[in-house]
């Protein structure tokens, strides 16, 4: 069975039991800094199990593309260790428990529909103390004890908040790949290859306390977790993950590419097992907005590429050569990820540049790595230094593991406590001051219930008469709030934006009879209410008073400027950057847009008065502001662009600029692009590996930012006597060649004084016993 077909047939059958496809998102994470890449299916969710967001289905399936990165030196040289996998779920956000989540893994399992394994071949572990998970599986599935076992470490808990124990299903692969009544390892659950774990079964239950207690969660919740690549192996009787569709046309074209042959020669077999798992991980990140630097997921990937490189050298590949294997990656893949083949042309581009980087200076390297081994022979040494290899590696880029080889080759050690301590700077750059850890808030019962209604009418109207439909105060529901407190209040109807989507939330006031609440922010609830921020400034706030919302309307209207003016930078950079630039973040102010976006070098300055130029034009075209509701496919179909991480419903909010720009997003807009004014760039930097950051400003405040510009250039035409600002240039290069000449001058004078100098002395040199003597 193909790989794409085991991922086809998992989805169907969970849209079957009532499940959400949800599409699989980008490697790298939105709104979540404790994450460097998107390392599991439920990584992607945790907005659903944390209980900041309820989804529209409680039931949610997907094929996830993750990284994971910690066991990086063990790819190749294991059977099933990988940077890039696909892992297929499925999920229940507070709806079905252990129950289903069981039967269901089961049918799927069993039944020659879907994947046809002879139930005989299963075995399941569970936790110790999980009597009910053992009732479902010894009673209802019929499994025999001895093919159930009980181990403590059967427990998912990442500290503070959920937690649960789980359940693996382990599909024994025959006495073929181990049959040694001795090995204390060859059981479902060991370090064997017999008995492989197919799928992982967490039942979320508890909450992990800050005081180490455990205590049942309010909604309990389901998070599986089957390998693609492994369940491939399975069913494609591959030998390891690598046998597979997944990397064997990979491995093949390599193979075309250095001459060699896969499946020789075992220390070979390495080589092209890295070279494939590394270039499927590059390729897919560089898809997703990430590039090569020596910070962040930059540095996992520039030290994924020159470990795929050195692997290529031992199969005798000298020249760049993994930029060849993009398309192949992406013909494998396309499938379910097309933007692999769309992307390649530039993925190729970046991997090519990144190869010929670092073989320029591989060679230097070699030749001071040889050096070095030298220079410890003659000494009688027996180790490189740390302080050396970390040289080799901060200068030329060698990984640790190309100088340790190298050295043992040469019957010598490195020193690598020495480069671990020289590694230290480094490594926290690498952190990009993200916490490697993976958090989930405790769940808020109080909003996660809160089902009251609350409809939105700010896109067309900023005041709305509401009914105040609840109170939240320090944590509770309340029915009134006195004067000089703040609290939480959610309105039956409001025209108060929340924050969302990179606009900031509206701010203004509510009034009621005796009443005045002074808005401060506006975030969603789980359920989609708008939960406005409010401090009462005057009289007291009753549960069920009749209000009248008022946003600040001349805060809006910036607002609405500067959001709009963002879609066009958008398609501006890819008109004038390429179409490789993606959003990565943005923040739409009153006062100022932020756009930060994917792009692999600085913007030079024509690039940017282009970019300005495109904006502009489009703005002064006056192009009607058209805003539709289209389901996704649809929309997609049309051309509008999407954002990575962004989930979107079945019906979208589709956001188009005349002829030029078509975005989904539920944001706040102009109606005709002339009311922006004026678009003025006032900023542009790097922000991290291959992010770029554009600062900008429109109308009143673009007007305002140029002023100042005038006004100085007229300062500077006083001092310099240039009545109109156009003579200024003219005048500063009269100045600069002034000054020119006058230090000419100086130069000249200070070589006659010198001259001078010397003939007035030499005049009082007089002789002394034939010496002369000043």
């Amino acid at each position: 069975m193909k790989a794409s077909e085991i991922r086809r047939k998992f989805l169907t059958f969970f849209e079957g039991k009532g499940h959400k496809i949800q599409p699989s998102a980008s490697l790298i994470p939105v709104d979540d800094p404790s994450l460097l890449w998107i390392n599991s299916g439920v990584a992607t969710l945790k907005k659903y199990f944390d209980g900041r967001l309820v989804p529209e289905n409680p039931r949610i399936t997907n094929a996830q593309k993750s990284i994971r990165t910690n066991d990086i030196e063990n790819v190749g040289k294991t059977a099933r260790h990988h940077t890039l996998f696909e892992m297929l779920g499925n999920f229940s956000v507070g709806d079905y428990f252990k129950k289903e989540a069981i039967e269901w893994a089961w049918e799927f399992l069993t039944d020659p529909k879907w994947i046809g394994f002879d139930p005989e071949r299963l075995s399941v572990t569970i936790h110790t103390e999980d009597d009910e998970a053992y009732h479902i599986w010894h009673d209802i599935i019929g499994l025999p004890d001895e093919r159930i076992i009980r181990l403590e470490e059967n427990f998912w808990d990442i500290g503070e908040g959920p937690s649960g124990p789980n359940s693996e299903i382990f599909y024994d692969r025959g006495p073929e790949f181990g049959n040694d009544p001795n090995d204390p390892e060859l059981y479902p659950g060991g370090e064997n290859e017999r008995y492989l774990e197919v799928w992982n079964l967490v039942f979320s239950q508890f909450n992990h306390n800050p005081d180490g207690s455990y205590t049942p969660l309010p909604s309990k919740n389901i998070d599986t977790g089957m390998g693609l690549e492994r369940m491939a192996s399975i069913l494609q009787n591959g030998k390891t993950n690598f046998d597979t569709d997944l990397f064997l046309p990979i491995i093949h074209k390599t193979e075309e590419i250095s001459g060699e042959k896969y499946g020789v020669d075992p220390e070979k077999d390495v080589s092209f097992k890295v070279i494939a798992d590394h270039i499927r991980a590059v390729s897919f990140a560089i898809g997703d907005g990430a590039l090569p630097s020596n910070e962040g997921r930059g540095y996992v990937l520039r030290r994924l590429l020159r470990r795929a490189v050195r692997y290529g050298r031992k199969l005798g590949i000298m020249r760049p050569f993994l930029y060849e294997l993009v398309p192949v990656v992406g013909e494998i893949m396309e499938d379910y990820y097309p933007e692999v083949l769309e992307n390649a042309p530039f993925i190729q581009k970046v991997i090519r540049a990144e190869e010929e980087r670092f073989l320029e200076t591989l060679t230097e390297g070699l030749a001071l790595l040889e050096e070095l081994v030298q220079q410890a022979k003659e000494k009688g040494r027996t180790e490189i230094s740390g302080e050396e290899a970390f040289k080799l590696y901060d200068t030329y880029g060698f990984p640790f593991d190309l100088t340790r080889d190298y050295a043992a080759e040469k019957g010598l050690k490195v020193d690598e406590k020495g480069f671990e301590a020289a590694m230290e700077e480094q490594r926290e750059r690498a952190r990009a001051a993200r916490e490697e850890v993976e958090s989930m808030q405790v769940q808020n019962p109080l909003l996660k219930e809160l089902k009251v209604e609350s409809r939105f009418v700010g896109y067309d109207e900023l005041t709305a008469s509401a009914r105040v439909s609840a109170i939240i105060h320090e944590g509770s529901l309340a029915d009134q709030v006195g004067t000089g407190e703040e609290c939480s209040v959610i309105l039956d109807t409001t025209p108060f934006y929340a924050e969302s989507g990179g606009q900031v939330a509206d701010l203004g006031v509510i009034r009621g009879e005796g009443l005045l609440l002074e808005v401060k922010n506006v975030q969603k609830a789980p359920n989609g209410q708008h939960l406005h921020t409010v401090f009462v400034k005057e009289g007291v706030l009753l549960q069920g008073a009749e209000v009248v919302a008022e946003v600040d309307g001349e805060a809006r209207k910036g607002t609405v400027k500067n959001h709009t003016a963002t879609h066009l930078l958008h398609q501006a950079l890819k008109d004038v950057l390429g179409s490789h630039v993606n959003q990565a973040g943005s923040l739409v102010t009153p006062d100022r847009l932020r756009f930060d976006f994917s792009h692999y070098k600085a913007i030079t300055p024509e690039e940017l008065e282009r970019i300005e130029a495109k904006v502009n034009e489009q703005v002064w075209r006056s192009l009607p502001v058209t805003i539709r509701f289209k389901p996704l496919e649809e929309a997609k179909k049309m051309g509008a662009m999407a954002l990575f991480g962004e989930k979107y419903g079945e019906i979208v909010r589709v956001v188009q600029v005349g002829d030029y720009s078509l975005e989904l997003c539920g944001g706040c807009h102009v109606r005709n692009s002339a009311e922006i004014g004026l678009f003025k760039i006032v900023s542009e930097s790097g922000i991290g590996a291959g992010v770029r950051r554009i600062e900008a400003v429109t109308g009143k405040e673009a007007y305002l930012y140029l002023n100042q510009f005038v006004s100085t250039l007229r300062k500077i035409g006083e001092l310099v006597k240039a009545p109109h600002l156009k003579e200024i240039p003219e005048k500063v290069e009269g100045i600069k060649d002034r000054l020119k000449q006058v230090q000419r001058e100086n130069e000249s004078l200070k070589g006659k004084l010198a001259h001078g100098e010397s003939e007035r002395l030499l005049k009082k040199v007089k002789e002394v016993k034939g010496i002369p003597v000043l």
